[in-house]
């Protein structure tokens, strides 16, 4: 493939070629990174809707070597997102660490290694275990390679303020170690350890380092394009941040097989419904500080803005879903929460960041047209539809509907942006 020939890589000039061409890809990190993402983000969202069809509304016949869950779970974590990660870490990465960028041809290998593992991984779920396990481990090794990668980025920078770009390094060695203890998990056929090491992945690896980005860029784009609104991110609010991910992650571990009996795992449910609902209204309150309002005229802002509020909220309906559990004696709402989580926040900042830097470095407008901002509140329906798929007496169709939405919006969307990474900056300038 000639993605794989860095030599044959064309200087960018004016943009004279208006076709799209492999070779293109490898002109920017972001180019590479954000067109495997869309790959892997199309692929399973297109999957697990069939999936969701064939369970509630038209038998499809599907056969399964691995639980259906886990697959879901583990491509939702691990799959997509740290390959839109490659994209945004090693563009905006430099330049926040004072160092020399890293050319997109040394990313092929670990990023193709990513995205052949993981749609190895869903192949693999319906085949054979083993062969699963064998995508898990692809996926293992090119995500090895690229935290080294960032890590040697870390290390070279003499730049006074590294704390972003530490603390996504660190969540990205979670995440590694996550993915691994998944895939031994897996191997010995201990599906509930495999899940509890997909949650680490999410809390640890996959919020640390949203939650990090948003401490960074949030506030910064905010002041840039509002007036009035100055650039506010105390460390200490990053640390709060930190430490409410850090307090799931030990969640995850507290509860792997079930709670305490009696009156200990009374005070556990208790005093994690607090701490979430603290966490929730803290986010809220940071939402609010950080120009919410302000930037509901901007859509672009509001999308990263209504993202980030999702985080909030996700915190406080698992805190709620804590405290109504412990008196209806049962687990209410939990998935309902965790897709407040994924869907809404996590999906909605990666439609919002992902759009802006593919807007940017194209040449094009940084806004949200039409076309996105109607994306964008598909999304938000398709993530309410799934939180009320948590609801027992809500129809089955309700999960396949959501699942549905979303597949369409990430297929329209991934169609888009992956006709811009192939082409060259319609300003004619560089990268």
């Amino acid at each position: 493939m000639a993605v794989m020939q860095p030599s044959t890589r064309p200087k960018a000039g004016p943009a004279t070629d208006a076709k799209w061409r492999w070779r293109h890809l490898v002109l920017a990190p972001h180019r590479l990174g954000f067109f495997l993402a869309m790959g892997v983000l199309v692929s399973a969202g297109l999957w697990w809707a069939l999936v969701l069809v064939d369970r509630s509304l038209w038998p499809l016949g599907f056969s399964w070597a691995v639980s259906p869950t886990l697959l879901h779970g583990s491509v939702m974590v691990f799959g997509f997102i740290p390959l839109f990660f490659a994209g945004f870490l090693f563009t905006a990465g430099p330049r926040w660490l004072g160092v020399q960028p890293l050319a997109a041809d040394a990313l092929v290998r670990p990023l193709v290694m990513q995205t052949a593992g993981w749609l190895i991984w869903l192949a693999g779920g319906h085949l054979h275990l083993w062969l699963s396990v064998a995508g898990l481990l692809l996926a293992l090794a090119g995500l090895g390679q690229m935290v080294l990668k960032f890590d040697r980025l870390v290390k070279a920078s003499k730049s006074e303020d590294r704390l972003h770009a530490t603390a996504i390094l660190w969540a990205a060695r979670v995440g590694c170690l996550s993915l691994a203890g998944s895939a031994l998990a897996l191997a010995l056929n201990a599906h509930d350890l495999a899940i509890a090491f997909v949650l680490t992945g999410l809390w640890g690896f996959v919020v640390v380092t949203y939650v990090t980005v948003a401490h960074r860029m949030i506030p910064f784009f905010t002041s840039s394009a509002v007036p009035m609104v100055s650039t506010w991110r105390p460390f200490w609010v990053l640390w709060a941040l930190l430490g409410a991910a850090i307090f799931q992650v030990v969640a995850v571990w507290v509860e792997w097989r079930s709670l305490p009996g009696g009156l200990l795992g009374q005070v556990w449910t208790v005093m994690r419904g607090l701490v979430e609902l603290t966490a929730g209204g803290v986010v809220i309150w940071l939402a609010v500080a950080w120009g919410l309002v302000q930037s509901l005229k901007i859509r672009l802002l509001a999308m990263l803005h209504i993202g980030f509020v999702w985080l909030g909220l996700a915190l406080l309906l698992s805190g709620a879903t804590q405290w109504i559990g412990l008196v209806a004696g049962q687990p209410v709402l939990s998935l309902g929460a965790l897709h407040a989580l994924t869907m809404g926040c996590l999906g909605s900042l990666m439609l919002a960041m992902v759009t802006r830097v593919s807007c940017g470095h194209s040449g094009r407008a940084l806004v949200a047209d039409n076309f996105v901002w109607g994306l964008f509140w598909l999304l938000q329906l398709a993530t309410v539809l799934r939180i009320a798929g948590a609801v027992q007496v809500v129809p089955g169709g309700v999960i396949a509907a959501a699942a549905l939405l979303w597949a369409g919006v990430m297929l329209l969307w991934g169609w888009r942006h992956m006709g811009w990474y192939g082409r060259l900056r319609i300003d004619g300038k560089p990268g």
